[in-house]
């Protein structure tokens, strides 16, 4: 109800069928003052007219009567009554001085005595004038006539008249608005031109100057003006935030070294501690090597997503993703326990990419299944090629991913609130952004769903490419 009082709410429309509208209210106003003049004005003429056309009559009636005296009163002498061509169906009764009808025409109705000025009985007009004979009075003539043609004459004025505003008003609005339209022209370019700028991100795009140099003018360099600052804004950050991830790829890369020969250091060292020792000991060297490691493996990550972010593109070469997803596969299988890892390989699929950065992610694939997945679950992965793209399909029967995290699982650092989220040791919650970035540079896309087996589906698109490598199809479980 709400949305419906603002939709009739004026100041809600458009400002064309604002204007419009102004511009029709004013012609209205102007019409209707005018017409009330003009129609009042024309009105009384033609009743003044009508009453005049009535005395004239009566008194030229007059004058062709006189009166002359008989014993037991006066009778009219001139022509008969029906003599006389009476428009529309006019009536005439003629009076002595004593006020007695002494003639009348056929059917004259009783019209009451002669009286000054016009009078009006039923739907007539009535008028009288005196027989004057010899400077005296010696008699009236009433004269009486419908009005009938008269109002009619006055209803079509007035219907004119109404017809005339209405189409005055009709012609005033289409005129505003199409007036309005032609002014807002301008307004409505550099709306389209936003909105596209808008929906592009193009800075670089030129706003449409108008010829005038008004308010929309100014208003368009205004935009300009705005538009060369944000693009240098955005020039600016751009260049920033190119640095920012060309030294977080640089100092990965060179905090590899170091963290491998940490690692190398400490796993020589547990290697040395083959004597007894005490307990305290050990597990500081076992508590510093999976540190490493664990810190080895997230400097990977953020290698690999600082040079995405950097768009700089690893080597590619023709590799076959079939072969991958075994490799990964039998890599994964024992972390994967009681587990029920089941490969559907069929034919081979080329593909054009990195091949260390798709066993990544395919790693992470699995190990998202894994984790995620009861210990006596089910695991599934395919790769197909169909329609010149590769694919590949991850399922599990764990508990799935709600709809709403469906989009946000491949963002950086987003973990859910279920046990293998919140337990220690659990992972970054980069696993599944390190896939979306491997696949979006290798020209794909990765997507979540249901599975068929009731758990999650991670599904990756790549373009397929060739390749002279070739996989026996086979149905393997590892």
């Amino acid at each position: 109800m709400e949305a419906r009082k603002r939709s009739f709410d004026p100041r809600t429309w458009p400002v064309r069928w604002r204007l419009a509208a102004a511009s029709a209210g004013l012609t209205l106003a102007i019409l209707l003052v005018f017409a009330a003049v003009i129609g009042h004005l024309a009105t009384q003429r033609v009743r003044n007219d009508f009453n005049r056309d009535m005395h004239e009559a009566a008194a030229k009636l007059a004058s062709r009567y006189d009166v002359k005296a008989y014993t037991g009163g006066v009778i009219p002498e001139g022509p008969p009554l029906d003599a006389f061509a009476l428009p529309n169906g006019a009536v005439v009764r003629i009076f002595d001085p004593g006020g007695h009808v002494r003639a009348a025409t056929q059917n004259a109705p009783h019209l009451g005595l002669p009286k000054p000025g016009v009078i009006h009985v039923a739907d007539l007009r009535v008028v009288s004038a005196p027989i004057v004979t010899r400077g005296a009075v010696v008699g009236y003539v009433q004269y009486a006539r419908s009005a009938e043609h008269v109002d009619s004459t006055i209803e079509r004025l007035w219907l004119f008249i109404a017809l005339g505003v209405i189409g005055g008003v009709l012609l005033a609005s289409l005129a505003g608005l199409t007036i309005a339209s032609r002014a807002m022209q301008p307004i409505a370019s550099l709306t389209a031109t936003a909105r596209e700028i808008a929906s592009t991100r193009d800075t670089t795009r030129q706003m449409p100057q108008p010829q005038a140099d008004d308010e929309v003018g100014e208003l368009a360099q205004t935009l300009e003006q705005m538009l060369r600052s944000l693009d240098a804004a955005r020039t600016e950050r751009e260049g920033a935030m190119q640095k920012q991830r060309e030294f977080v790829a640089d100092a990965s890369h060179e905090m590899r070294t170091p963290l491998t020969s940490v690692i190398a250091n400490l796993e020589l060292l547990q290697a040395s501690l083959s004597q007894p020792l005490g307990s305290e000991e050990r597990e500081i060297v076992d508590s510093a090597l999976r540190s490493s490691k664990r810190m080895s493996r997230l400097v990977a990550d953020l290698l690999l997503l600082a040079r995405a972010d950097a768009g700089r593109i690893s080597e590619r070469s023709d590799c076959d993703l079939s072969e991958i997803v075994i490799d990964a596969a039998s890599e994964i299988a024992p972390v994967a326990g009681d587990r029920s890892l089941e490969v559907a390989n069929g034919a081979p699929v080329p593909i054009q990419g990195n091949r260390d950065e798709l066993h990544r992610m395919v790693i992470n694939l699995l190990d998202n299944a894994v984790r995620y997945t009861a210990d006596d679950g089910t695991i599934e992965i395919r790769a197909t090629v169909d329609d010149g793209a590769a694919h590949i399909e991850v399922a599990d029967d764990g508990p799935g991913i709600p709809a709403e995290m469906r989009e946000d699982v491949f963002e950086r650092f987003v973990r859910g609130s279920g046990p293998a989220d919140t337990a220690k040791g659990g992972g970054t919650g980069l696993g599944l952004a390190i896939a979306r970035a491997v696949a979006e540079s290798h020209g794909g896309q990765v997507s979540a769903d249901a599975s068929p087996l009731g758990g999650a589906l991670i599904s990756v698109s790549l373009p397929a490419g060739k390749t002279e490598q070739a996989v026996t199809p086979s149905l393997e479980t590892l």
